[in-house]
């Protein structure tokens, strides 16, 4: 298989993130549809999570594997654990930190009392309260695209092993990789647009949410065509790990207030049930 269709699989198996994130434009989503997306996509984000905890940690244990039978050092096993540790912190504190940074200060406005003629605003209440949902916006927004952000750490190793299974002449493998992962990546877009609740995004910013999610796929491919590094795998996976983690606390904090648990648990386990379905489809080709 040449460098060009390597490529070609890649962008057809990152690209189908696409067909999920219109969904973000529609109107008038009561509170039922808004928690049932919600914690459908912390369904797919756990199994993607479980995903890629248990990819990083494979490539660890490889290395404990070869310091137990003499084929390696222990500062291998060193190396790669700090590897997972930073990767994982990383995308853990290090994106809360970064989003309290971007985070605009808010001013809590008092509650209006009295009878309706005090619920009268008076003029610089409509603008600040016109900013508090400016700032409501702002964040959903940075928090769909954490989301984005994260998934592409995800598929950008997917695309490495697209690519090394494509150099290695193993067309079969490969061809069923992308047919996998063409399906686990339409489930994507759900989870980056789940989320965002009243929030309804421009097409422009769900172009860009599908290029950051979708796009590290093609990358991916052509990555792991020329070289493979399983350092460089295990960077994307502790990464990735952190960021969803840390996405999953963001979205049930953001979800508990609209109530319909039952229905939440439900759709969730229904997200994560469908992350395992499209990877037995993997599985099933041998990736």
């Amino acid at each position: 298989m040449s460098f060009a269709e390597t490529a070609a699989l890649g962008a057809i198996a990152g690209f189908t993130i696409f067909i999920g994130l219109p969904i973000g434009r529609v109107r008038r989503v009561d509170d039922r549809l808004r928690v049932g997306l919600a914690m459908l996509s912390v369904g797919i984000l756990a199994f993607i999570f479980m995903d890629v905890t248990s990819h990083g940690q494979e490539i660890v244990s490889a290395r404990v594997d070869a310091f137990k039978n003499h084929d390696g050092g222990f500062g291998g096993v060193i190396g790669m654990f700090a590897l997972l540790a930073a990767g994982f912190t990383l995308g853990t504190a290090g994106i809360s930190a970064i989003e309290h940074r971007l985070r605009p200060g808010q001013a809590s406005l008092p509650p209006v009392a009295g009878g309706e003629g005090a619920a009268v605003l008076s003029a610089p209440e409509p603008i600040a309260y016109d900013a508090q949902a400016a700032s409501a916006r702002r964040r959903a927004l940075q928090r769909g695209m954490t989301i984005a952000v994260a998934i592409g750490l995800h598929n950008f190793a997917e695309g490495l092993a697209i690519g090394v299974s494509a150099q290695a002449g193993e067309v079969a493998l490969a061809t069923v990789l992308v047919i996998g992962f063409a399906l686990h990546n339409a489930t994507e877009g759900f989870g980056i647009v789940g989320p965002l609740g009243s929030t309804r995004p421009s097409w422009k910013w769900l172009g860009a949410a599908g290029l950051v999610g979708g796009g590290p796929t093609f990358i991916g491919a052509m990555v792991g065509f020329q070289v493979h590094s399983s350092a460089l795998e295990l960077c994307f996976y502790a990464l990735a790990g952190g960021a969803i983690l840390y996405v999953i606390g963001e979205i049930w904090a953001a979800t508990r207030r609209y109530g319909h648990r039952t229905l939440g648990l439900l759709l969730l386990a229904v997200g994560f049930l469908a992350g395992v379905a499209t990877d037995l489809v993997v599985t099933y080709g041998g990736g």
